[in-house]
């Protein structure tokens, strides 16, 4: 990788009230290293050294929001409770500390969380149909009208509370399956009261929850929204077959405050239609007019599903890059096991980079 390359990359962005240093996104990942839902120092080291290696912006682990069907992990950080909020302060102020710009994703799982699971046993899943990603019942129930009202009153206070304790923005995870993502995908929403049927009444819950969201955050607070195509249970599942159908999915989403669109994919160099060469995240730029992020086996020469992979170019990244098809380049595995990723790619040295093997991902470091 070229330095004049490397420049592109480190461009600065703004994005509402932030401005992010450089175009490099540190893309959220499931670590399971904060028990009792307490992120603590390790937390704040493992984020900070990413920080202070040139990560422009940081999206955390899936954090849970204050309602208990919202999980099935007891060691997944929560965004609500007196020592867990306390250690996500710990954790923005070592990652401001070192030079970076850090935001929480906000999760509920829905229908993934099977009975009985952890952290809050006793509660039932939840989602709108009451059916898991395979269209089947199990276990769980359909949400009324007070669940949709407490889930979105969920979601706004941890907005609320992000900004609080000093988060830069927030991102809701709204992709691969999960409660939002339930919403919007016709095999898991069945619903015929207002939150489903066509695509745009499906997208009424998501929006709600941007609008909630917006009504408590102050007006430049940065809202990033995260989507995906492909479900966590079907790499085939689509949202949208045409562009007009994923517009209708996203432009509500757009006029509700969203940001920024975090467009899910397994290998950002696929196309998202036929008949042009633009990927997930280019599209949604171009349906909608609002900044995007891409991400997708970036900097690895094979996707998430194939376990160890070697280093990949970025040339192809960079020259979609320039010509603005999306604004923000998120990297997962990559910044997992390479630490020193966006220093070793912002100062050209592509040669230094480190391979990916599955070992990393069970380390916290």
């Amino acid at each position: 990788m070229t330095l004049s390359a490397a420049h592109v990359l480190g461009r600065p962005f703004a994005l509402g009230r932030l401005t992010v240093p450089n175009r490099i996104v540190m893309s959220p990942m499931t670590r399971s290293f904060s028990p009792d839902g307490i992120p603590g120092d390790d937390v704040a080291a493992y984020y900070a050294r990413r920080a202070a290696a040139g990560v422009g912006l940081i999206i955390t682990e899936g954090t849970y929001i204050d309602h208990p069907s919202a999980g099935n992990d007891a060691a997944v950080p929560y965004l609500f409770g007196e020592k867990q909020l306390a250690g996500w302060a710990a954790v923005v102020e070592a990652v401001h500390a070192a030079g970076g710009r850090i935001v929480p994703q906000l999760w509920h799982i829905g229908m993934v969380r099977e009975p009985g699971d952890l952290p809050f046993p006793d509660a039932a899943p939840i989602g709108p149909s009451g059916l898991t990603l395979t269209g089947a019942e199990r276990g769980g129930r359909a949400m009324t009208r007070a669940d949709i009202d407490d889930v979105i009153g969920a979601y706004a206070q941890a907005a609320w509370d992000a900004e609080r304790i000093g988060f830069d923005g927030i991102e809701i995870h709204g992709a691969h399956g999960y409660l939002i993502d339930q919403f919007l995908w016709s095999l898991t929403n069945r619903r015929t009261d207002g939150y489903g049927g066509n695509a745009f009444e499906r997208t009424r819950f998501a929006v709600e929850i941007v609008q909630a969201i917006r009504e408590r955050v102050s007006k430049d607070f940065p809202v990033i929204f995260r989507f995906s195509q492909w479900k966590a249970s079907d790499f085939d599942a689509r949202l949208g077959d045409t562009p007009d159908e994923l517009q209708a999915v996203l432009a509500p989403l757009a006029d509700a405050g969203v940001s920024a669109f975090h467009a899910s994919t397994r290998r950002y160099w696929e196309p998202a239609f036929e008949g042009s060469h633009l990927n997930l995240a280019a599209w949604a730029k171009k349906l909608t007019g609002v900044a995007a992020v891409t991400v997708g086996s970036v900097g690895l020469n094979a996707d998430f599903l194939q376990g160890s992979a070697g280093t990949a170019g970025l040339e192809a990244l960079i020259e979609r890059l320039e010509r603005d098809e999306f604004d923000l380049v998120a990297v997962g595995r990559a910044l997992l096991v390479d630490p020193e990723w966006a220093r070793k790619v912002l100062e050209g040295r592509a040669d230094d980079l480190l391979p990916f093997t599955p070992e990393a991902e069970k380390t916290l470091y």
